[in-house]
């Protein structure tokens, strides 16, 4: 039932990409999403090249099915995590934070397939006449930097605008917002703060836990005055950036708040003062479970939404 174009296009099973997480999205995650028949991505983050390296060399011992590595563009690495995806055959390139028109040609030569993430209308065109083979269109109610339109907005009106598969992202969490993905003309899903909770995630232990415990209205968005806003679980970084906001502050000393502050939460497990990103659903995911069943019960869910819905149509 689920058989869509970007299953075919990626050689995937379900059509679920896991999200790219800055520190968090690394091997084990992406080997575990990847067996499981979705398709794992690796984060490159602001990473240097060994880094990044290292977590590629350790993927091909984990998993003989396809993965994906994001290429954060705004890193002043971007340039040698290129080169490092071609020069290790990395199948596919997820690009986010700017335009990998300069890239394209080369990454295309070497048979990656290329996957950028857009927030508009417009940038979506834009990327389609670069030659890429797919789009994530990624509404604000995703963790981690953001853009302005929801997904329910923004993925039809993508749909509508290019003729390549878009996968939609943002909010996304169960059968039920997978369900409305697809019927919104959407080839695929990008699932990424319900994998924080995948027994596979290596993240600190206190970052799982703040994500279980997250309300409705936990997620909220700091850093809008600086032009890059990120939606991040409300703590005392979160009222430490509203105060700086409230009163006018300088935008560098604002920017400087965050700077490390991802690794504080991710990796150091500070949930007060660390950057705890997460997206709207947070407040849904209620528990921890492996990649596998995250993924099997997304699609089983959706399956029965959709099935139920048809015979009430057809009831009628």
């Amino acid at each position: 039932m689920f058989k869509t174009d970007i299953c075919n296009l990626l050689n995937i099973e379900y059509p679920i990409i896991q999200g790219g997480m800055a520190w968090i999205s690394d091997a084990h995650l992406a080997s575990a999403v990847s067996n499981a028949g979705g398709l794992g991505v690796i984060a490159g983050g602001n990473a240097e090249r060994h880094i990044v390296e290292a977590q590629i060399d350790k993927i091909k011992t984990m998993t003989t099915k396809p993965y994906a590595l994001n290429v954060m563009l705004l890193s002043p690495f971007a340039d040698d995590i290129i080169d490092l995806a071609i020069e290790k055959s990395v199948p596919i390139v997820i690009t986010g934070a700017g335009s990998p028109g300069k890239y394209v040609d080369r990454l295309k030569e070497a048979g990656i397939k290329i996957i950028p993430v857009v927030a508009s209308v417009a940038l979506a065109r834009r990327m389609e006449s670069l030659g890429v083979d797919a789009l994530i269109a990624e509404g604000t109610e995703a963790g981690g930097h953001i853009g302005e339109l929801t997904t329910m907005a923004l993925v039809p009106q993508v749909i509508d605008a290019v003729s390549i598969p878009v996968v939609a992202a943002g909010g996304i969490a169960d059968g039920r917002g997978a369900a409305a993905a697809f019927m919104l003309g959407a080839k695929g899903i990008q699932v990424g703060t319900r994998f924080l909770v995948a027994h596979e995630c290596t993240v600190h232990p206190a970052y799982k836990e703040m994500v279980i415990d997250a309300k409705d209205t936990s997620a909220v968005v700091t850093g809008r005055s600086t032009g890059h806003p990120v939606r991040i679980l409300k703590n005392k970084l979160y009222r430490q950036y509203s105060e700086m906001e409230k009163k006018n502050a300088p935008m560098d000393e604002i920017e400087a708040l965050g700077a490390g502050s991802l690794k504080k939460a991710a990796v150091d497990g500070d949930m007060q003062f660390g950057s705890v990103m997460a997206g709207q659903v947070a407040g849904m995911i209620k528990k921890e479970e492996s990649s596998k069943d995250i993924i099997e019960e997304i699609f089983t869910e959706c399956e029965s939404v959709i099935l139920k819905n048809f015979k009430m149509v057809a009831n009628k």
